[in-house]
């Protein structure tokens, strides 16, 4: 089950899936999938953990299970 997550958090697990970075572009940092070139955007730093529906988009964007995500610690 999904739950709030804080971006430093967020950021350690994309990194444990094999995306890299963050890098600066546009509004949003972006991390990249090596692999597949393949670039997703973080949010910007903020007071509160992102939201399960956020979160929900940026999995979804970057081609990553709910299973999966919870496996990564």
């Amino acid at each position: 089950m999904l739950k709030p997550i804080s971006r430093r958090d967020l950021i350690y697990r994309l990194k444990r899936l094999g995306f890299t970075g963050p890098f600066a572009g546009g509004r949003h940092d972006q991390m990249r999938r090596a692999d597949e070139g393949f670039r997703i955007p973080i949010p910007n730093p903020h007071r509160g953990d992102i939201s399960v529906d956020l979160l929900k988009k940026i999995l979804r964007q970057a081609g990553i299970s709910d299973a999966e995500w919870e496996s990564v610690k």
